[in-house]
């Protein structure tokens, strides 16, 4: 086994908890006039468990289909890492999200005489910031209109195997910034139960982002809360011969701290 993937094991343990979305404050029979007079943060590392699947190309060679799925996960994962950051004040939060992924994993050329197979190793960075708005909130469920921006950098190296391209190795990048808008919201179950999900799609350098997700967690006390669930971001950039067409998905769990 990797020492990568006993690392990425360890993580996951030490980090079980929430997903994406705003911090869940826990329930309390407080109203919407209640709301607090200060900023609040949290900040919520993170383990998705993400698979990758899609197509890239890149110097007008063959496109490669990528197949990284999560049962693949121990194999294909070399390294990954996830935070978020949230500030609320009232109806008012400010949210960050940062992603950083290394996959390898087989592709398939569609083209068989060119080449039979390939390689696929791919880095990707996704860095959003964000503002939100609750225009619906009654303590303590609410509902966020949100905007923001996501920036992407990615860095895909493909190796082909049999063909007229046994033996090529090349390898490409891009970076972009993409414009999103959205909902996320929580409602809670009662004091310790609550959900949390979001939507949100724009473009700009790509032609289209988008991501969605739903989790459940647990509130520890007030300061603590742990959720667990599932997380879908696609995004299609063509740029000239650089293609970065996939979907990233899976399970997550992380740890909110609210201070």
């Amino acid at each position: 086994m990797k020492n990568s993937t006993v690392c990425y094991l360890f993580f996951c343990l030490f980090w079980m908890g929430r997903a994406f979305g705003a911090d869940p404050a826990p329930a309390s029979p407080a109203s919407a006039q209640d709301a607090p007079t200060e900023w609040e943060f949290s900040v919520t590392p993170y383990l998705w468990a993400t698979g990758l699947s899609g197509k890239t190309s890149q110097f007008h060679l063959p496109t490669v289909d990528i197949d990284a799925s999560f049962d693949k996960i121990f194999d294909d994962l070399n390294f990954a890492a996830m935070v978020i950051g949230d500030a609320r004040k009232g109806r008012y939060s400010v949210f960050g999200d940062v992603i950083y992924t290394d996959i390898s994993s087989d592709g398939a050329s569609p083209r068989g005489v060119l080449a039979t197979s390939a390689d696929v190793k791919a880095t990707t960075f996704a860095g959003m910031i964000g503002v939100g708005y609750s225009v619906l909130k009654t303590s303590p469920h609410h509902l966020d209109l949100v905007a923001g921006a996501r920036v992407w950098s990615v860095d895909t190296e493909v190796s082909f195997s049999g063909g007229v391209l046994h033996g090529r190795k090349r390898s490409d990048s891009a970076t972009w910034v993409d414009a999103l808008v959205g909902l996320r919201g929580i409602y809670a179950f009662n004091s310790k139960f609550y959900a949390t999900g979001w939507g949100l799609i724009g473009a700009g350098g790509a032609d289209l982002d988008w991501d969605v997700g739903l989790g459940f967690g647990y509130h520890f006390n007030d300061r603590f809360s742990a959720t667990f669930g599932y997380r879908a971001l696609g995004v299609d950039y063509r740029q000239g011969s650089f293609v970065f067409d996939v979907v990233q998905k899976g399970p997550m769990a992380g740890l909110t701290i609210r201070f």
